[in-house]
């Protein structure tokens, strides 16, 4: 039976960057969490942290690696199985993020914009030696993404649902879908029903 001891928000952000800090070169750092999570937020808290205590750091939104809209609707809108396969360019985000950062300390920040479904023109970013890069967005973990360290942020089915827009419960299912199929475990899982009051697992 796994074991939960709860802990403030706070001190969950203090947590995930310490062990940031544990690394002196370029660390990259996944916040896995379905929309609902926000797993953004949660990640520029620790990024504002570590800048705080000198350390630089930055954050990559995987909705900013999704594939254009004729890509990832092209069979069926609400599509739970394309949802979790074909919504998100993972292997782009390895190319154009990953890859470069440790190998030159460059990355490109943003490759779409989701709402004007055209590129995001962003610029490719020089990091400053050290930076702590999280990246957050849904189903990170089991992709064969090469990550320094992982944060799941997990919701049950319940309060994915509670939630989720209406309109996108079609996600759920493809998020409850591949929790069931991955094989790949966080470093900290987070039981995160209520933000407010999360639970880190202990055992």
């Amino acid at each position: 039976m796994p074991r939960f001891t709860a802990l403030s928000p706070d001190a969950l952000t203090v947590l995930v960057a310490d062990r940031a800090a544990e690394s002196d070169g370029y660390t990259v750092i996944a916040v896995d969490g379905a929309d609902a999570a926000r797993p953004v937020s949660f990640a520029e808290g620790v990024a504002e942290l570590l800048r705080g205590r000198g350390r630089p750091a930055a954050t990559v939104s995987l909705h900013d690696w999704v594939r254009p809209a004729s890509v990832r609707l092209e069979y069926d809108r609400d599509s739970e199985f394309t949802y979790r396969t074909g919504w998100f360019d993972y292997a782009a985000l390895t190319r154009e993020v990953l890859q470069p950062l440790r190998s030159s300390g460059r990355y490109l920040p943003a490759l779409w914009n989701e709402h004007t479904d055209r590129s995001a023109r962003a610029r490719i970013q020089d990091a400053a030696p050290g930076t702590v890069l999280l990246v957050a967005g849904p189903m990170l973990l089991g992709r064969g993404l090469s990550f320094d360290f992982t944060v799941e942020l997990r919701m049950s089915e319940a309060a994915l649902r509670r939630h989720t827009d209406p309109a996108q419960h079609f996600t759920v299912d493809g998020l409850l879908e591949y929790d069931r199929e991955r094989d790949e475990s966080a470093d900290l899982l987070i039981a995160w029903d209520h933000p407010d009051r999360p639970a880190l697992r202990v055992g």
